[in-house]
C-alpha cells in the first residue's frame, strides 16, 4: 500500500503547527507521509505504531520523531483510562525552518544531530517523555512567542537524550554518519545496504574498512549501538515484513528473497525481533495494507 500525501498546514502567524488531536474511539490506521518533521506524542493509549516497515507496541507517553517523507501510522488497540479519549500531540516544522535556527543560532547547533538522526526516526526514552510530557501539555494553550521558546526547550532537551533509539536502519546516504564521525563507517554501511540479502562476513566488512577485525567490532558497535550481525538481521527482517505486508508470498519465499538460506533461522531471527512469528505479523498488520 502506497502511502498517501499529507499537506501540513501552517497558520498565517506562526512558522510551524501544532495538533491536539483527541479521539474518543480510537486512533484509526492512516498511512501517510509528509516533508515536514514530525515530533508526536501519544497519551492516554496503546497500540501499534507503524514506521515504514517497522511495525512496534507504542504505550502511554510514546514520544517519536519522523523525519521528512518517513511513512507512518498509529492504530490505536485500548484507550488506558477509558474516561478519556486518545491524545496525539503533534508538531510539525519544515526541514528550512529547523536549517535556519541553526544557522541564526550557533546555540542550537546541537540540533544537526538530531535532526540527521531523525532522517532514520527516534523513539525518545522515558525519562526524556516524562520530563517534556507537562511542556508539550502545555503548548496547547501557548500563544506564538511563548509557544515558539517551548518548542526551542523541547528540541534542545532532547537532543541530550542519550538513550533515544533510532527505529528505522541508518541511511548511508544522509544519516548514518553525522559530520565528525568516521568516513570508514559510511564505506560500510554503504557496502551493507547495497549487499545485505548477500552472505555478508565479518573479516570483508573490516577490510572495507581497512581495519582489523578486532577494530571494525569497537568502531561499529561505537557508532550504530549493536554488532553488525544484528545491524544486517534487523535490515533483512525490516525488508520482510515490507514483504509480508504488501503481498501474499510464501513466507519461505520471503526469507529466501531477504537473504535467509534458513527458514527456521529466519523464523527466530523475525520473532525475536518482532514478539511473533512471520505469519503471524501477516494476518494481525497485513489487513492494514490491502
Amino acid at each position: 500500500m502506497k502511502p498517501s500525501f499529507e499537506k501540513i498546514p501552517t497558520p498565517t502567524d506562526a512558522s510551524w503547527s501544532m495538533l491536539n488531536r483527541r479521539l474518543a474511539d480510537d486512533i484509526p490506521f492512516e498511512w501517510h507521509h509528509h516533508p515536514e518533521y514530525e515530533l508526536t506524542l501519544t497519551l492516554n493509549s496503546r497500540g501499534h505504531r507503524y514506521v515504514s516497515s517497522d511495525v512496534r507496541l507504542y504505550d502511554d507517553g510514546d514520544l517519536v520523531l519522523l523525519g521528512p517523507n518517513v511513512p507512518h501510522s498509529w492504530c490505536s488497540a485500548e484507550l488506558i483510562d477509558p474516561e478519556q479519549p486518545h491524545v496525539a500531540l503533534v508538531i510539525w516544522f519544515s526541514q528550512a525552518w529547523a536549517q535556519s535556527l541553526v544557522a541564526l543560532f550557533p546555540e542550537l547547533g546541537s540540533l544537526q544531530a538530531l535532526l540527521a538522526a531523525a532522517q532514520c526516526a527516534l523513539h525518545f526514552s522515558e525519562p526524556a517523555s516524562k520530563e517534556l510530557r507537562p511542556i508539550i501539555e502545555a503548548m496547547v494553550d501557548q500563544q506564538g512567542p511563548e509557544r515558539l521558546v517551548s518548542l526551542l526547550q523541547v528540541l534542545t532537551r532532547l537532543t541530550r537524550d542519550t538513550n533515544a533509539q533510532r527505529i528505522l536502519p541508518d541511511k548511508p546516504t544522509d544519516a548514518a554518519v553525522v559530520p565528525g564521525e568516521d568516513v570508514r563507517l559510511q564505506r560500510v554501511l554503504e557496502h551493507i545496504h547495497a549487499h545485505y540479502v548477500e552472505p555478508l562476513a565479518i573479516p570483508e566488512l573490516a577490510d572495507i574498512a581497512c581495519i582489523s577485525v578486532s577494530a571494525f567490532h569497537r568502531m561499529f558497535r561505537r557508532h550504530t549501538h549493536c554488532t553488525a550481525l544484528d545491524y544486517i538481521a534487523r535490515l533483512r527482517i525490516g525488508r520482510a515484513c515490507a514483504l509480508l505486508l504488501q503481498g501474499n508470498n510464501p513466507v519461505a519465499l520471503i526469507a529466501e528473497t531477504v537473504g535467509y538460506a534458513s527458514l527456521a533461522l529466519f523464523n527466530r531471527q523475525f520473532k525475536a525481533q518482532k514478539g511473533i512469528a512471520p505469519s503471524n505479523f501477516r494476518k494481525r498488520h497485513g489487513h492494514h495494507f490491502r
